[in-house]
């Protein structure tokens, strides 16, 4: 019961990130906020798998797509010159 409840968290906490990953915009080109749409619909089907599965896991998701998101953000900006 309990890691159904966390495995929802983290889906509930992926879905948060939807906001994020959509503001990119704001600082990425079209086609970087584009594949960044990409990544996370590709992390969210993951983390419906894992929900079925493995739901301890699911905290995991959100995590990456952190990471992921701030990682693309950050080498834009340092090596592609995207700014805000």
């Amino acid at each position: 019961m309990t890691t159904r409840v966390v495995g929802w968290l983290g889906l509930i906490a992926h879905l948060a990130l939807a906001f994020w990953y959509a503001a990119s915009g704001l600082v990425a080109p079209a086609w970087a906020v584009a594949g960044l749409l990409v990544v996370w619909a590709v992390l969210l089907v993951v983390a419906i798998q894992l929900l079925r599965r493995r739901p301890a896991l699911v905290p995991l998701v959100p995590l990456a797509a952190v990471l992921i998101w701030l990682t693309v953000v950050s080498a834009g900006g340092a090596w592609l010159g995207w700014i805000a």
